[in-house]
């Protein structure tokens, strides 16, 4: 994973003016996490009670390593909480907990990244001030220009004005994310880059309150010989499972210089790989009557136009092919007999390296031909319901992308529906016959927001008119192919009714089985070399893991079937990466890393050498020890030449201790002490990561796992998060909307930040920090600290004896509500619900509590310290800072929170006190709604003699009744008798029909009435909506409560009056009317002036 790099300036959307409160909150912080490491809280070892090791009561929890190549940002921090928090919860549990973390240096980034440093320092001297030095010069001769001419689009620009403002240089972009400019030289030295960040990590994440056990930690590449000679062990065993093969693989290459163009190779276009498409072919059938001349030149011969497409599966709706006018195209000889490539002069080029053309390296041109000529051909197309087509014009082909040749769908194809329209209307204009346009479009895929036509629908939506509309038709591109791919359902052909992400695969593959197609890939996006070579993409030999072959993707599907993935959605992308997961590639001749045993003049590739490191976490602070790079033996004097694959089969993949160990080999007497270690702790718990790394890393870590250990150790399970927004947006660096780690923790502190983090969001949906939502996190843990000191040092105050008053009966049942609740959020992972649950939903408990008894003895000693007590323990996962401050300073307990266990339920909870409470709260908030309405209603009544003053002595009439309207039992009866328990749903038309035959369906409340009740089924169940029976009598309940209802209306008076005690003489309209409209579980009310 990047890590951080350049960057707009932000705007600050939160500016922190006073931050006294904010610093208080730092500095306990800071005193928390020095007691926790003089402690070693987090350090965890194994049992030495044999019966203790046995029961393996452990949890061990991983997170993806991230990338040394800068700092850690929110994104890397949202993704870690999962684990993090989940560690904080498992402690509770009594569990002993696991949380290494180790730091990623394979590969090339960090690499090419010193290069460019290297180069800098040629350029502009090791202080850079050469820079400096350049950009006053550019600003002497803008200035300059300016003085001689107003005109600026004739003003001369420097060589670094140029440039654009972004950051241009790798020295600039170490300064953006904090590295002194006397410092950055050090970084030439790629060694240096892992010395330095990954001490930038730790000293974050401490401050962040992360409870890993550092002693775990390590740095990957030869850097570390322990963990290089781990990652040469599994390549030799995959190998020798034929796991491993060598062949050729599609990359990067520069035709000028004759080699695969790595990212320290190119001036531009680093991080760029190969970008797979399907190459149609379709075969010319009738060339127009522009193409008189190409046609005598290819007479004989078979000429396909080759459309290079992203979409195999919408090829059932092709009903056009368009090229631009204005490109010039090459017929080109293929690699079969007699046959010939109609593409731009780029695709050719990109073409020659991948066995497509004739002859490896090389175009050998039949004729080059102006696009213009070839409006009006007849081309055949593979597998479109319209078997032949006609080629037309479109005016934004790139000669850039692709092949110039566009397979026109317009069912799904936003620019393609719009284009095809302009033609259409057009027709004259751009001199085609409109009968070359007419062929109707076919439905391809529907999909939940867009239906069969997604195009056509996005451009009504998004009113796009013309194909200039580009902004539009961009956003509707991207539209289309989001819903189209991850919710649309194929609607044609012999995948109809599948998943297009399933079905997309399988229709590639008939194409290519049926050679109408072969795959063509060129790179991503433009990469130049050093050499100002265009750069192409080339099959080149090397080394690859032959994922998905027989017998280990069998393992890896009954891995996945067998592992708790928490969300179904994670299931499936797991599910459809195995359809297609086959080559990929491990090998690479440039960067950091470890060389491949067998064929060490290459580097094993940075997502292969960090598939199952999870294991090695389990005894890797018993190898070696800090400083990290400096390859320092730990506390068994284990020599990493002693760690040979013999040593590493007997630890990892249960083979006997080797009978004729090397003497350089590990002795079986520290060999056993390493392998107690792993057996303990695997096999992991959980494995964490953002959805991204479905695709690769996770599925990778599952294969090898299969692969090289015993069942009994493969992971037990994988959960996977959406990305994080930050207020709401994308995180961008460029727009600046975009935070590190040590950015929020030092704005915010640590528990406020990771309060927001926590009320995000969970699951496979995107995420969104709220940096108002962390500035209110300040507040709320400084105010909430202080009320707890204030409560403990006046206990003595606070009432005593029995706890058997309403509100005390209320407040310890949420108490225990929302210790179960937050419960069952922990455990399935779903913060946001436990920090809603266990705190902010606690909070109103007991801000009502302190309201509700205010002047009725206040609140009750015990009740207020057993609310101190459950609040700090469960916010202990999210918020360790302040619970430990709150527990040992406060509560004055001598071992840290960290040891402590989550809290049992004083008593059951009580249901129908619950109901009672959240009835009485609905009661006064209607009830002050009603009063705001009837105030409102007032001022507007033109009649002087009804008036009613807010201002004014006061009361209220309000009107319970314990049964309901005969005509709403009638309508429930008739959805009752309606709804079908086997398909959870009501039968509409039988609804109708059953009003219609009891006289019911000309009363105009009963279909609105039912249509509420449906949603009400729908929202708590059929059997909560069918029974609506209180478990209380309002009545006696409200009765009780009147002076708690006085206080809180602030009303003088206060009447219940019953429906069912039958009218009084002389009431007037409005009590009629609240007697008639009142319903059990919804008084009504009548306000009045004493």
């Amino acid at each position: 994973m990047a890590n951080v790099g350049p960057g707009k300036e932000k705007e600050e959307l939160v500016k922190m003016e006073n931050t006294t409160r904010r610093d208080y909150l730092i500095s306990i912080e800071k005193a928390v996490q020095k007691r926790w490491k003089e402690e070693k809280v987090f350090e965890s070892e194994i049992p030495t009670d044999e019966a203790e090791y046995e029961k393996k009561d452990k949890w061990f929890g991983t997170f993806p390593f991230p990338y040394m190549n800068g700092s850690l940002h929110l994104g890397h921090s949202f993704s870690i909480t999962k684990i993090e928090f989940t560690a904080g919860y498992q402690r509770m549990l009594g569990k002993r907990v696991l949380f290494p973390f180790g730091f990623h240096c394979t590969g090339m980034p960090i690499k090419a990244a010193a290069d460019k440093i290297v180069r800098e320092i040629e350029l502009f001297g090791e202080d850079f001030s050469g820079y400096d030095a350049e950009v006053k010069a550019d600003k002497a001769v803008a200035s300059s220009s300016k003085a001689k001419s107003t005109d600026q689009s004739k003003s001369k620009k420097g060589k670094v004005a140029a440039k654009n403002t972004g950051l241009q240089y790798q020295f600039q972009i170490m300064e953006s994310i904090g590295v002194p400019r006397e410092e950055i030289k050090k970084f030439a030295d790629a060694k240096y880059w892992l010395s330095y960040f990954p001490n930038v990590a730790i000293e974050d994440l401490t401050n962040f309150g992360a409870r890993i056990d550092w002693r775990r930690s390590f740095l990957t590449t030869d850097i570390n010989p322990w963990y290089d000679s781990f990652v040469r062990w599994q390549m030799n065993r995959l190998r020798e499972l034929n796991y491993v093969k060598y062949g050729k693989r599609n990359t990067i290459y520069s035709e000028k210089d004759g080699q695969p163009c790595m990212d320290h190779d190119r001036s531009s276009g680093e991080g760029v790989g190969p970008q797979e498409y399907t190459g149609i072919k379709m075969e010319v059938v009738e060339w127009g009557e522009r193409a008189e001349e190409i046609k005598k030149i290819v007479e004989g011969k078979k000429v396909f136009f080759i459309a290079a497409t992203l979409r195999p599966e919408t090829m059932y709706g092709q009903t056009n092919c368009f090229v631009s006018s204005t490109i010039k195209y090459g017929i080109f000889a293929s690699d079969k007999p007699n046959e010939y490539y109609l593409c731009t002069h780029r695709a050719a080029r990109n073409m020659s390296y991948q066995d497509i053309l004739k002859e490896n390296g090389k175009r050998d041109l039949l004729v080059e031909v102006k696009g213009e000529s070839l409006i009006g051909t007849k081309i055949k197309a593979p597998l479109s319901v319209h078997q032949q087509v006609h080629i037309l014009p479109m005016e934004t082909v790139l000669a850039t992308k692709g092949t110039g040749v566009v397979t026109c769908v317009p069912s799904d194809s936003p620019d393609d529906w719009i284009t095809l329209a302009e033609l259409k209307k057009k027709a004259p204009f751009y001199k085609i016959d409109a009968l070359w346009a007419s062929a109707e479009p076919i439905s391809v895929l529907s999909t939940p927001s867009y239906g069969d036509m997604s195009a056509k629908t996005l451009c009504e939506q998004l009113k796009i008119n013309s194909p200039k509309d580009s902004k539009q038709l961009l956003e509707a591109k991207e539209k289309a192919y989001q819903e189209g791919f991850y919710k649309g359902t194929m609607t044609i052909g012999p995948y109809k009714g599948q998943p297009v992400q399933d079905a997309k695969e399988k229709v590639k593959k008939d194409l290519l089985d049926a050679g109408d197609a072969f795959l063509y890939f060129e790179p991503e996006s433009l990469v130049m070399s050093r050499s100002a070579d265009e750069c192409v993409v080339a099959l080149c030999d090397q080394w690859y893991l032959d994922y998905g072959q027989d017998g280990w993707l069998q393992k890896a599907e009954k891995l996945v079937n067998r592992m708790e993935l928490y969300n179904p959605e994670t299931r499936h992308a797991f599910n459809h990466v195995l359809g297609w997961l086959h080559e990929w590639a491990c090998s690479r001749t440039y960067g950091l890393g470890t060389r491949i045993p067998w064929d060490p003049q290459y580097l094993v590739e940075g997502l292969s050498d960090s598939t199952i490191y999870m294991a090695y976490y389990t005894i890797c602070h018993l190898l070696h020890g800090y400083p990290l790079h400096a390859a320092t033996e730990g506390p068994l004097g284990i020599k990493p030449e002693e760690m040979t694959d013999e040593i590493w089969d007997y630890l990892y993949s249960g083979k006997p201790f080797p009978e004729n160990p090397s003497p350089a080999s590990l002795s079986k007497e520290k060999a056993d002490i390493l392998k107690r270690h792993f057996e303990y702790w695997y096999p992991m718990t959980i494995r964490s990561s953002g959805k991204d790394l479905i695709g690769n890393h996770l599925t990778f870590c599952i294969y090898v796992h299969c692969a090289l250990f015993d069942e009994k150790h493969w992971p037990l399970s994988m959960r996977a998060n959406g990305h994080l927004m930050m207020n709401g947006a994308k995180m961008s660096k460029s727009s600046g909307n975009f935070a590190t780690l040590k950015e929020c923790t030092v704005k915010y502190g640590a528990d406020a930040t990771r309060m927001a983090l926590a009320d995000s969001g969970d699951g496979m949906d995107d995420a969104n920090f709220e940096e108002q939502g962390a500035n209110a996190g300040i507040l709320r843990l400084f105010v909430l600290q202080e009320w707890f000191k204030e409560m403990m040092t006046t206990k003595d105050q606070l009432r005593t004896g029995p706890k058997d008053k309403f509100y005390d009966k209320v407040f310890e049942s949420e108490i225990n509500s929302a210790i179960i609740k937050a419960k069952e959020a922990y455990e399935v992972s779903s913060f946001k619900d436990a920090l809603k649950y266990g705190f902010f939903e606690l909070q109103l408990a007991r801000d009502w509590y302190r309201e509700a008894c205010a002047h009725d003895g206040g609140m009750h000693v015990d009740l207020v310290m057993l609310f101190i007590r459950v609040q700090t323990l469960l916010m202990v996962p999210i918020m360790p800072h302040i619970t430990e401050h709150i527990w040992s300073d406060v509560l004055g307990e001598k071992t840290s929170v960290q040891f402590a266990r989550y809290p049992e339920p004083t008593s059951a909870v009580d249901r129908i006190i619950l109901d009672q409470a959240t009835y009485v709260r609905d009661v006064i908030k209607n009830a002050r709604d009603g009063e705001n309405t009837f105030i409102r209603r007032m001022s507007k009544n033109k009649d002087k003699s009804q008036s009613y003053a807010a201002n004014k002595k006061k009361g209220v009439k309000i009107y319970t009744s314990s049964k309901f309207p005969e005509w709403q039992e009638k309508c429930v009866a008739i959805v009752k008798e309606s709804y079908s328990t086997e398909e959870a749903k009501v039968n509409d038309e039988l609804v109708k029909n059953k009003l219609a035959s009891s006289g019911m369906l000309k009363d105009k409340r009963a279909m609105p009435f039912i249509q509420v009740f449906k949603r009400r089924i729908t929202q708590f169940g059929a059997d909560t909506a069918f029974n609506r029976t209180l478990l209380f009598e309002e009545r006696t309940l409200l009765e009780s409560l009147v002076p708690y209802l006085k206080r809180a209306l602030a009303f003088d008076e206060v009447v219940i009056v019953s429906v069912e005690d039958g009218q009084k003489d002389g009431e007037k309209d409005t009590e009629k009317t609240a007697r008639e409209a009142s319903e059990p579980a919804n008084p009504t009310f009548v306000f009045y002036n004493l």
